[in-house]
């Protein structure tokens, strides 16, 4: 198996193999709490005005998007796994989401005519994605780290690809310093000044919690939309 490591959004025109496309702050951290929460089905939108107007057009999906960390105009809930948390299972249960982010979504957008699989990465899902991967023993795997605004290379997300080749190959890995690295850097301190109501102070403790769920998230495109679906793990859940 080989790693190939790339980022931003440049990296997603270069993808090859199994694709992992990581974003730690927030998407892919947001993305398996739908799924805890029950819902029917998971629609990513790289495009805003669509994701606006697919949920204008459908009254009972739920708009959870973000432009640039702003929440998207007529979203009903921010691309927060705090906010999400605070929904609950009776908000989510059975829905649809549509979900549109800057990094995480339009990095699968970019990458997928490209990868021969998609699944999507963090660190809440980093064990079983390592433990599905495996399973599969794809001849190359790139782990795509998106960035902030999928432009400049972002600490959590390099560090959870770090994490996700430690469990593949054995790398080293020290948790010790990314904790250092990503806490008292400046994208984690914009949420635990708790200055900003769509960037809330409790959303990097959730974030940076390794290994919470027994699954993976994959992605398909069904009927000219980017579907997710939920796979269960190979005995490597948390």
């Amino acid at each position: 198996m080989k790693i190939i490591r790339k980022s931003c959004a440049e990296g997603a025109e270069k993808v090859q193999g199994l694709v992992v496309v990581i974003d730690v702050f927030r998407a892919f951290s947001c993305a398996p709490l739908f799924f805890h929460f029950g819902a029917r089905r998971v629609i990513l939108e790289a495009d805003p005005e669509k994701a606006f107007e697919l949920a204008r057009e459908n009254p009972g999906f739920i708009l959870v998007g973000e432009v640039d960390e702003v929440p998207l105009e007529g979203s009903e809930v921010g691309n927060s796994p705090s906010h999400i948390i605070l929904k609950g299972e009776p908000y989510f249960r059975d829905k649809t989401v549509i979900h549109r982010t800057t990094s995480g979504v339009t990095g699968v957008s970019s990458a997928y005519d490209r990868a021969e699989e998609i699944i999507l990465g963090s660190f809440v899902m980093a064990k079983a994605v390592a433990a599905y991967i495996k399973s599969q023993n794809p001849g190359i795997v790139t782990l795509l780290a998106m960035g902030a605004r999928a432009q400049k290379k972002a600490v959590e997300d390099e560090a959870c690809a770090d994490y996700l080749e430690h469990l593949l190959t054995g790398t080293p890995y020290d948790p010790v310093k990314v904790f250092k690295d990503i806490v008292f850097e400046k994208t984690a301190q914009r949420f635990l000044q708790g200055n900003t109501e769509y960037l809330p102070k409790e959303d990097p403790a959730f974030c940076l919690q390794a290994d919470l769920f027994d699954f993976v998230l994959t992605v398909k495109r069904v009927e000219n939309q980017l579907e997710v679906f939920k796979k269960p793990s190979v005995g490597g859940g948390g």
